[in-house]
């Protein structure tokens, strides 16, 4: 279990360092679709070999359209537009501000969320860590950089409103989180294919290593991450593989120290630890033994957003 972790933590965490790389060469757009392309097909053949039944109702592929747009096509575009402006580092600490926004948009649309004086605390620290990120008592003039993490908490309030919408919409239904994933991931593709000769066009040369970069995002960030968050989820449940999401920035920022040499002003990681520690605070109570693994698989799609 614990390698299943350390391997989760690390894929997810150098997801960034290959967005990075990817835009060297490649539009935003079209490392959003490389990623997806080569993701759905790491699990349509996990799913061949699992013999899943996949989706055949009109409206169920309605919903996982919708949460294609929200969680994979868009999202993943706004990312590598952002890393066009931050570094890597940057992003991944922009990115753990998910389950901030996830919270707030439960709290907002679904009647079965309370606020509670926790809750509160914890959605007002962690948006007090995007304030120091920003830097925002030196005044806030609207850099590269400002812009870029402007774009990011647009993406992840996205990835956030994804998990409200899945939850409501696909969490109920007969078809197993793989089956699910496979139809979300499909659409989102599918989505950018029908965009891609409006909006980009390939480059005349591409580099080995942007090559490089975008097969592993997707065949190892998307593809392999899924299949070893979900098996995580089985052996310790959803609570505990949630907390991969913490790890995350941490695993990012020494890829991209070392990796492309980058620098990180003070506020940034201060501002990291004030966002993980206000998304700690906000958490709900453990899940108990009994809830029914059809909420692990739930756990599971909305992971997919980091």
């Amino acid at each position: 279990m614990r390698s299943r972790f350390l391997a989760l933590t690390l894929i997810w965490g150098a997801s960034f360092l290959f967005i990075k790389v990817g835009v060297e060469a490649l539009a935003p757009m079209q490392v959003a679709f490389a990623r997806m392309f080569f993701g759905a097909l790491v699990l349509v053949a996990l799913a061949i070999l699992r013999k899943e039944r996949l989706p055949r109702e009109p409206r169920l592929w309605g919903h996982l359209f919708v949460a294609a747009t929200l969680a994979n096509s868009v999202p993943f575009t706004l990312f590598g537009y952002a890393e066009q402006h931050v570094s890597s580092a940057l992003a991944s600490i922009g990115n753990a501000t998910v389950p901030l926004f996830t919270l707030l948009f439960a709290l907002l649309f679904l009647p079965s969320e309370r606020p509670t004086w926790r809750r509160s605390a914890g959605l007002a620290v962690g948006f007090l860590g995007v304030l120091v990120v920003l830097g925002t008592w030196r005044g806030l003039t609207i850099g590269a950089d400002t812009r870029g993490m402007l774009v990011i908490l647009v993406a992840t309030a996205l990835y956030g409103a994804s998990g409200v919408y899945m939850r409501r919409f696909l969490s109920s239904t007969s078809y197993s989180s793989l089956a699910l994933s496979v139809g979300q991931i499909g659409v989102g593709a599918l989505q950018l294919a029908v965009l891609l000769p409006f909006f980009t066009k390939m480059p005349a040369h591409l580099p080995a290593r942007v090559l490089g970069s975008v097969f592993l995002l997707g065949t190892f960030g998307t593809g392999i991450a899924y299949a070893l968050m979900y098996t995580l989820i089985r052996l310790a449940g959803a609570t505990v593989a949630s907390t991969v999401t913490y790890f995350i920035p941490i695993v990012s920022i020494a890829i991209g120290v070392v990796g492309l040499g980058e620098r990180l002003a003070w506020n940034a990681p201060v501002g990291a630890v004030v966002i993980i520690a206000g998304a700690l605070l906000s958490r709900t109570q453990p899940a108990r033994a009994s809830d029914t693994p059809r909420r692990a698989e739930g756990s599971a799609r909305r992971a997919k957003a980091y």
